[in-house]
């Protein structure tokens, strides 16, 4: 599955650019049954509210390009002030988050979500405008930053997202990350323990006893240590998965530099394409 998964996310350019950056029609047989009915047009006249699908066009334009939102109006696609007020409105009725966990039930049903061996860690990226949960990023001289912390199975495929401000350590962020994860995570039994795999950022006791009472068995290696120590006992790396996974968000270029200033409008975007990850993984062809 992570070899097939990895050949999709290899053609994700060259498949959207086909078609134009737009959905294609499995991603829209998905999301439409998740959007409220329409609302009358807020100018209260007679004009046609934009088509739903050319609505998402545009988000999904802005979320994988990076564009403003006023760029828009370039692409014929449909205007910015109509997009971004459907996303609004969108974001508020939680269509993005829905798409995610929808994403993940259907990738759990026909691949199977790997319990066995997750894995956690932090990205930080820049964040140009401020707004909520932003801080000065000790990597790139205390400039506005955030940071996402993700929590994946052991295929790489994002179960929990967390934002915070750049400044915010890893550790910190574990217990709301985890909380996070939107679908039910099946309990571990004796047969069945759940390895939670992570660097040396998280080598801490908070963090050992919060594993503890989520029933995690904690696999906590400094990064040069772990390569030897797998190596030697003839394994794979465990951890690795998840820097991938952030490699894989990078793609959405909305999400590698955040101009949200909103927490909730900057999780949607971040939900939209982590479902649009889960449902790849699912095996469905987006």
């Amino acid at each position: 599955m992570t070899d097939s998964f990895m050949d999709i996310c290899a053609c994700m350019s060259l498949a959207n650019k086909s078609i134009g950056w737009k959905v294609s029609d499995d991603l829209w047989n998905e999301m439409r049954p998740l959007l409220p009915p329409g609302k009358p047009h807020p100018l209260g006249c007679h004009n046609p509210r934009v088509d739903d699908r050319k609505a998402m066009d545009a988000i999904f334009f802005v979320l994988r390009t990076g564009c403003q939102w006023s760029a828009l109006d370039a692409t014929g696609i449909c205007s910015h002030s109509s997009a971004h007020r459907r996303f609004t409105e969108w974001t508020k009725a939680g269509v993005f988050h829905e798409f995610w966990r929808r994403g993940l039930l259907a990738y759990d049903e026909f691949s199977g979500i790997d319990w066995d061996w997750q894995s956690m860690d932090g990205a930080m990226t820049k964040a140009p405008l401020g707004g909520e949960d932003v801080g000065p990023n000790p990597t790139d001289r205390a400039k506005k930053g955030t940071k996402r912390s993700i929590i994946t199975d052991g295929a790489g495929v994002p179960l929990g997202i967390a934002i915070a401000g750049a400044n915010r350590v890893d550790f910190k962020m574990a217990r709301e990350t985890i909380l996070s994860i939107p679908v039910d995570r099946p309990r571990p039994t004796r047969s069945g323990a759940q390895g939670m795999c992570l660097d040396k950022g998280y080598d801490y006791d908070e963090v050992r006893s919060l594993l503890s009472e989520f029933k995690f068995t904690p696999h906590i290696r400094a990064r040069g240590e772990e390569v030897k120590v797998i190596a030697g006992e003839g394994k794979k790396a465990r951890r690795w998965v998840v820097e991938r996974a952030h490699s894989w968000m990078n793609r959405f270029r909305r999400i590698l530099v955040r101009w949200e200033k909103k927490t909730e409008t900057y999780l949607a975007m971040v939900h939209f394409a982590l479902g649009i990850i889960a449902w790849r993984a699912a095996g469905l062809f987006l």
